[in-house]
């Protein structure tokens, strides 16, 4: 039992990579000046709420890996 919350771990930090990644290329395009099809707005709202969702994802399975181990014992 001892994969329980490392699956969801892994998501949430590819999440929080790509969220960083989505944010970083709105930052740039908004301080360059680039227009691209979602404009540098919506490239850093939605690495901002890529990376409050991978958040959740990694507290959700911090929890439900303590759950786990004390389940165990």
């Amino acid at each position: 039992m001892k994969d329980v919350g490392y699956k969801r771990t892994m998501i949430a930090r590819i999440g929080a990579a790509l969220g960083f990644v989505c944010g970083t290329i709105g930052l740039l395009a908004g301080l360059t000046g680039h227009l691209w099809k979602l404009w540098p707005l919506g490239w850093f709202t939605g690495g901002t709420l890529l990376t409050l969702i991978a958040i959740y994802v990694l507290l959700d399975g911090m929890v439900a890996f303590q759950k786990g181990s004390q389940q165990s014992r």
